[in-house]
């Protein structure tokens, strides 16, 4: 079976300084997924704009990139979004902001809005560049959930696709699964055991996820089971960053209400503080 999840691609530009980077990084995917980029400019389309898109992508020539550039003037998120259906792009990617005098990422307002609102995969990127940087590492998140088999095996695709050496599957466990007190060395033995036991229990359901998918994808990858104890979407964040992922792979949320917003959980933690380059698959 051969996967290929990302046919179209989409990335939103302005002429800012990382026009060129961001223009690199959408191409050289595409190049590696073997899929259509769409350039989604918000505003007139005019011939010296066309000309410096076409300068830039000039590089990937040789790689034959399919390429085609939407003008459409009005509100940045409706246009992006609206553009985005009415293309069928698969997979958006979005540039994050690093917060002024610190070395965190964080989605910008408008890039929010998208990540939100999107029907599409998005790829939020932190460092984008005109050169290369090797995806090394992926982390993907392994919670108990309709999606996570999807994510893992598209994480798994985009292992292969980019090269990448290692896939660490993420188990996060919510701490009341334990369901004990721990007073002493007896209650702190019980919660010991009771923690191995959904350890175990955890790794055989991903081991499980895992033979489901083509041995194309998984030969010769590194792969790891990482249960974790801890709140969801930090703990795995926190991981990532620690672990100097390149990736970090999650499912996108169900749903988004009010109450999502006002207290923030699982994808809305990784908004907040990106760990490194996230891509969020529907």
């Amino acid at each position: 079976m051969v996967l290929k999840p990302f046919k179209s691609i989409g990335i939103g530009v302005a002429f800012s300084p990382n026009l060129k980077a961001n223009l690199f990084e959408a191409a050289r995917l595409s190049v590696f997924f073997k899929s259509k980029l769409f350039l989604i400019h918000v505003g007139e389309a005019s011939d010296d704009k066309i000309k410096a898109f076409k300068v830039i992508l000039s590089a990937f020539k040789k790689d034959h990139l399919d390429y085609e550039v939407v003008f459409k003037p009005g509100n940045p998120v409706e246009v992006i979004l609206s553009t985005c259906e009415e293309k069928k792009i698969n997979l958006l990617i979005l540039g994050a902001v690093q917060r002024e005098r610190f070395v965190k990422y964080y989605v910008g307002s408008i890039a929010r809005k998208i990540t939100r609102q999107a029907n599409c995969s998005v790829l939020l990127l932190i460092k984008p560049s005109v050169k290369r940087v090797p995806c090394k590492h992926i982390v993907v998140n392994g919670l108990k959930d309709p999606k996570t088999k999807n994510t893992i095996t598209c994480a798994f695709y985009v292992a292969k696709m980019l090269d990448a050496e290692k896939v660490t599957i993420v188990e996060e466990i919510k701490q009341d699964a334990i369901a004990v007190k721990v007073d002493d060395d007896k209650s702190l033995r019980r919660a010991n055991i009771i923690k191995e036991r959904i350890k175990l229990r955890e790794n055989s359901r991903i081991k499980e996820i895992v033979e489901s998918i083509p041995k194309q994808y998984t030969e010769n990858m590194l792969i790891k089971s990482q249960p974790i104890f801890g709140k969801q979407g930090y703990s795995i964040g926190h991981y990532a960053q620690v672990s100097r992922a390149d990736l970090l792979v999650m499912n996108a949320p169900s749903k988004m209400t009010f109450w999502d917003r006002l207290f923030p959980h699982d994808i809305e933690h990784i908004l907040t503080e990106l760990p490194t380059d996230v891509l969020i698959l529907q």
